[in-house]
């Protein structure tokens, strides 16, 4: 649902013209960049693990990517006047939470596939 909600939100600015103010941009990436990049270390042993740890390993990952890419869009957006750095950068980060969320749900599937299933008799 991010994703599309990203997707959405960029082709909502695009309509009303809307550019955001770069320093804002730069300034809560940097401080959630920050956040997010302890969060991704405390979760980098988990990258290899089940799907539930994996997904929170995933979703930092792809949060301290996404900081990098504002941090660059709000450069962007400073030296353009235009919204289209930001733009550009929302659909790359709608791209990459699609496809962790395709990641997870096959290894999810994967798992339940591999669970030994429980039969119950009716009557009992």
């Amino acid at each position: 649902m991010l994703g599309v909600w990203v997707i959405g939100e960029a082709a909502w600015h695009i309509y009303i013209g809307r550019v955001p103010q770069p320093i804002v941009m730069g300034a809560v990436g940097f401080a959630a960049l920050l956040a997010n990049a302890v969060v991704a270390l405390m979760l980098y042993r988990f990258r290899d693990s089940e799907a539930n740890l994996r997904s929170a390993w995933i979703c930092s990952r792809n949060d301290v990517l996404g900081n990098l890419a504002v941090l660059l869009a709000a450069l962007g957006v400073f030296g353009t006047g235009t919204l289209w750095p930001d733009v550009i950068v929302a659909v790359l980060m709608a791209t990459l939470a699609l496809q962790g969320s395709v990641t997870v749900v096959r290894q999810s599937l994967d798992e339940l596939s591999r669970r030994p299933s429980l039969v119950v008799e009716e009557g009992r």
